[in-house]
């Protein structure tokens, strides 16, 4: 209930790690979201710092994760944030920023992609095929389905 949720916008830094466990599919990437500002001195755009995040998906989402991103894809992620920090004997100490992905997509502002929907194992029989709706005209100057026109229109109210 008291989880922390971020969304990061960023490039995947690393390939996807794709793997099949006892509790279902998991995958691994890294991200580094990198802030930009407006210089001011130097009148143009540039780079701040780079936070990297590593994103753990599970189940369909690790599946899907794993055959749709590459190193260098620019992405959206929502998720838990979970700071981790560990020592070791002999070793200096170190934190991670990891994010419990929950959604995860390619950033369409900085390109496109073609979206397939995934095939679940259960499924054996495929929907019907429905027609797209035209939403060129508007519904009372369309004709009907055999061809002809609207023989009913409504007529407005009158208030006396």
């Amino acid at each position: 209930m008291n989880e922390t949720m971020v969304c990061v916008v960023g490039n995947v830094a690393t390939r996807p790690v794709y793997r099949e466990t006892a509790s279902g599919p998991a995958a691994r990437f890294r991200v580094a979201v990198t802030a930009r500002y407006w210089d001011r001195e130097k009148n143009s755009w540039a780079d701040g710092h780079t936070n990297f995040f590593t994103v753990w998906a599970n189940r369909q989402l690790a599946t899907n994760a794993a055959a749709s991103l590459s190193v260098g894809d620019p992405v959206v992620v929502q998720g838990r944030l979970k700071v981790r920090t560990e020592t070791r004997e002999g070793q200096p100490g170190w934190m991670s920023a990891d994010i419990d992905a929950v959604a995860l997509g390619h950033d369409l502002a900085r390109g496109t992609s073609a979206f397939r929907r995934a095939q679940r194992p259960d499924q054996t029989a495929a929907p019907a095929e429905r027609p797209d709706p035209n939403w060129e005209s508007s519904p009372r100057s369309s004709p009907q389905a055999d061809g002809t026109a609207s023989q009913q229109r409504p007529e407005p109210a009158v208030v006396t």
